[in-house]
């Protein structure tokens, strides 16, 4: 019995890592196509505040990046708060995904500065992160309490990174608001489990 579950957590570990693992190869594809070949022509296409044009980046900015350091700096918590996400559902991942990037953009729209272009995975990082953090406080199960503890202790400096203190070029309002974002999807995921709906 032992041996069949230990199986099955490996098996859905290493399915799991190959998931965010294949959406952060998509995102190097993206960004070396747009270097290449675009000369980054894609970045217009990110979240421009205020601007109807501009609300298109709610889909689009999180797969852009403004060049290979930008992206280097997202993939490391990419993979391994994207992975920590999954390991309840994997449908965690793509909720959290999708409402982070939704809340981030709407965040950046609203109140970023006039004339920026708001791009980058990191709102959806930062929903991740919310997300793992929240959860131990409205899941309540031991399980979720031990992965909030850990994520604030290997990533609590990331809160850092939704004060409007941080160096200019970094888009905190897509942090605050993915951060939001995950932290509310927790709420919602947690009220559903522990009332046996999850």
């Amino acid at each position: 019995m032992v041996k069949r579950e230990t199986t099955t957590l490996v098996r859905d570990t290493r399915s799991n890592i190959g998931v965010v693992w294949r959406a952060t190869v998509l995102l190097w594809l993206i960004e070396l196509v747009d270097l290449v070949v675009l000369g980054g022509g894609l970045d217009a296409w990110g979240v421009r505040p205020r601007s109807i044009g501009g609300l298109v980046g709610l889909v689009t900015a999180p797969f852009l990046h403004g060049g290979v350091a930008h992206l280097a700096a997202n993939t490391i918590p990419l993979l391994v708060l994207g992975a920590l996400t999954m390991t309840r559902k994997r449908m965690d991942f793509w909720v959290v995904s999708v409402v982070s990037a939704v809340f981030a953009g709407a965040g950046a729209w609203l109140l970023g500065g006039p004339n920026t272009v708001h791009i980058g995975a990191s709102g959806v990082i930062f929903g991740y992160f919310g997300f793992l953090l929240a959860r131990g406080i409205y899941e309540r199960s031991l399980r979720a309490v031990v992965m909030s503890l850990f994520v604030g202790w290997a990533f609590g400096g990331m809160l850092m990174g939704v004060l409007p203190l941080v160096a200019a070029g970094i888009s905190w309002q897509s942090h605050l608001f993915g951060f939001l974002g995950g932290a509310l999807t927790a709420r919602f995921l947690g009220t559903r489990i522990r009332e046996g709906r999850g």
